[in-house]
């Protein structure tokens, strides 16, 4: 089953550097709902190609859900980067694209807790996005540690002035250009963050960065509830259903590479239920529970049916967006190519993919 699209209309364009764009969206009459959304998530759009259809591209929203501004995503181009560099050179106001609507877990559990965020090139996107909605609406300290390859690179140069100008007391923005110091190192970051332990941590960015940021909060004993990295990979498969061509998507922040783990590894279970399983799935403050979840059924699949809204986006284990925690029982996932051993060992499960191994299996959604 496919997530139902929407055709958007482009409302603006604005050129934030030399190789980055900020695309801003309309949102259909009667879709408000379903394009409600928290900071830190991506949309998935359907960038048309030549070879294939349809090549499914996410990209982090970079707006605020606060107020009545447009949806906004910004796209740097990439190297051989087909779908960055089309957005870039193709979309103008009043055209139109095909988008999912927005989906992700990079998000903070409370904006008014303090909060840490380390980013690299287009890697502030989503960590913009976190900083406008917690400036408006939360009550935290925020620190931005921003690395780039040079001035002219820093997207959002002249707003995170600005915003720093208008909240000396509660942003801090560093910025860290190689040019002029050269490619952080894991010791730096690891310094640089020892201030500021209390915090909840977000990282985003290209994979060495995102490598050593997250080595360096490992370091300082971060807790894992209280430590955020967003993991694209490439969509293996097509998530607009009707468009039936098949492509292999790029995200503009390039793949996390999975630190020590096998990500593609399932995880074991030695039986299967022969009978339905009871399931408590807690999403949203609700608690759904039902007693006839089918061993062959994946928990996504169960919930839809008993017409439970669910998060998902690429239904192939290879994005976090349908990520669910395990709080009893267990499951065991077909695929999984976005959470690494430590997020496994913390209970953490793809939705989209789980099949029940206990009798009972209880979950909650983040």
């Amino acid at each position: 089953m496919a997530e139902e699209s929407f055709e958007l209309e482009v409302v603006d364009v604005v050129e934030e550097t030399d190789d980055a764009r900020s695309i801003s969206f309309g949102v259909p009459a009667g879709a408000e709902e379903q394009f409600r959304y928290r900071p830190g998530q991506f949309l998935t759009l359907a960038v048309p190609s030549d070879l294939t259809g349809v090549a499914a591209r996410c990209y982090s929203l970079s707006s605020s859900p606060l107020g009545a501004g447009p949806l906004t995503i910004t796209v740097k181009r990439t190297v051989d980067g087909y779908a960055s560099n089309w957005v870039c050179d193709h979309l103008r106001v009043g055209d139109t694209i095909r988008v999912l609507p927005p989906s992700g877990i990079f998000t903070p559990a409370s904006l008014d807790a303090d909060l840490l965020l380390l980013a690299g090139g287009s890697g502030i996107t989503p960590v913009m996005s976190i900083t406008r909605t917690a400036l408006a609406e939360g009550s935290g300290r925020i620190v931005l540690f921003y690395a780039n390859r040079d001035e002219r690179s820093v997207i959002f140069a002249e707003e995170l002035t600005r915003l720093s100008a208008e909240h000396p007391q509660r942003l801090q923005v560093v910025h860290w250009l190689e040019s002029v110091q050269g490619l952080p190192s894991q010791d730096q970051v690891r310094a640089f963050a020892s201030a500021f332990t209390s915090y909840d941590a977000f990282v985003c960015g290209p994979a060495p960065f995102m490598k050593l940021a997250v080595a360096a909060l490992r370091e300082l004993e971060f807790p894992r509830e209280r430590r955020h990295q967003e993991k694209f990979v490439s969509l293996g498969g097509n998530p607009f259903g009707d468009l039936h061509e098949r492509e292999v998507a790029e995200h503009e922040i390039e793949d996390a590479e999975r630190d020590e783990a096998d990500p593609g590894e399932a995880v074991d279970a030695p039986d299967v239920p022969q009978a339905p399983v009871r399931l408590e799935a807690e999403l949203d403050g609700e608690v759904h529970r039902f007693d006839d979840w089918a061993p062959g059924t994946t928990l996504l699949e169960h919930l839809e049916a008993k017409g439970v809204k669910a998060p998902y986006s690429c239904r192939e284990g290879e994005c976090s967006a349908c990520a669910v925690r395990l709080l009893e029982g267990e499951v065991k996932m077909l695929h999984n190519d976005v959470l690494d051993e430590e997020d496994i060992a913390d209970g953490i499960r793809l939705g989209c993919q789980s099949l029940p191994v206990t009798d009972v299996v209880r979950v909650t959604y983040h």
